[in-house]
């Protein structure tokens, strides 16, 4: 027995038509009248008696339509209980300054959109903060690029980025073409953030392993005054594609790096799901889809997805 059966039964009785119902119900009479003789021949009795005017419930039909108006009340009011009861609670998330560029916008919006009873914390941090706020209980989950494997986290990686050399034009040693390898910046005076974050210890390690150095000038810990050193051209940086995004428009040179290591992970960390909220795993699975859609929209610069 379904509630659509008990919907239509309601109605035929209560117009007393099954012309008049199937017309109120936008269907047709015959599956109108199909979907009542179904539910007559699950009760095996007769619910409705034709007369010369339309129908009529028999006496088994009267004591079944009472019922029936009585199990709908019942399961609209469990919706309105649903809908009222919509899932909320607060979830803050930790987005690193060049990843919020891209995805900061779009994933507010989806959570608006999908849970708009959760109220959203969202912090802009470098990854080195973030990791120790996430240690810290201060954030339910954030996008980092190193996962702390001493943590019992829950670690997704959900997208890669190509990494490029942003810098003023004119700058002294920078090189003349669209893609190059970062042990061909050993003269190139550097803008990076300090050790302790992700991009920094992701480059520390590629020129590790070609045994170079890299000629950084000045080490800042915030994405707005680095890229002001730049312009001011003091020095270039090595950014993500994500960085790109606030600086459309803008006469910058931008050249891809080609190492293949050096590719920046965007792993999607959380408290592990049993300290999780309903909001915090709402939220991750809003945040995951959000990343891979402006992947796949092409709207995250120099990304692609994880393969596995």
């Amino acid at each position: 027995m379904e509630l659509r059966q008990l919907r239509y039964f309601v109605r035929v009785v209560e117009l007393g038509s099954m012309g008049r119902a199937a017309l109120d119900l936008g269907v047709v009479t015959s599956a109108l009248s199909q979907q009542i003789s179904r539910l007559e021949s699950e009760l095996s009795t007769r619910l409705l008696q034709r007369t010369s005017t339309g129908v009529v419930p028999t006496d088994a039909g009267l004591a079944f339509w009472r019922q029936a108006q009585l199990a709908l009340r019942h399961a609209d009011d469990a919706v309105r209980a649903a809908q009222l009861a919509r899932l909320s609670g607060h979830v803050s998330v930790g987005l690193p300054p060049s990843t919020s560029a891209v995805l900061g916008l779009p994933f507010m919006a989806a959570m608006r959109e999908r849970y708009p009873e959760v109220r959203l914390h969202l912090v802009e941090s470098l990854s080195g903060n973030l990791t120790s706020m996430l240690r810290a209980r201060q954030l339910d989950l954030a996008v980092l690029f190193q996962a702390d494997r001493g943590q019992r986290w829950s670690v997704l990686p959900v997208l890669d980025e190509r990494l490029f050399l942003i810098a003023w034009p004119g700058l002294a040693g920078l090189p003349d073409r669209e893609r190059v390898e970062v042990g061909e910046l050993a003269d190139l005076p550097l803008i990076l953030p300090s050790n302790q974050h992700g991009l920094r210890a992701l480059l520390n390690a590629a020129s590790s392993r070609g045994r170079y150095a890299l000629n950084v000038v000045a080490e800042i810990d915030g994405l707005a005054l680095l890229m002001d050193a730049v312009r001011a051209g003091y020095g270039a940086t090595i950014q993500p594609g994500a960085a790109l995004a606030r600086l459309a428009g803008e006469p910058l040179v931008t050249l891809e790096v080609a190492d293949s290591a050096a590719r920046r992970p965007n792993l999607l960390t959380s408290l592990s799901d049993d300290e999780l909220s309903p909001a915090g795993l709402a939220a991750r699975v809003v945040l995951q889809g959000v990343m891979r859609e402006l992947v796949q929209q092409g709207r995250w610069p120099g990304a692609t997805l994880h393969e596995s």
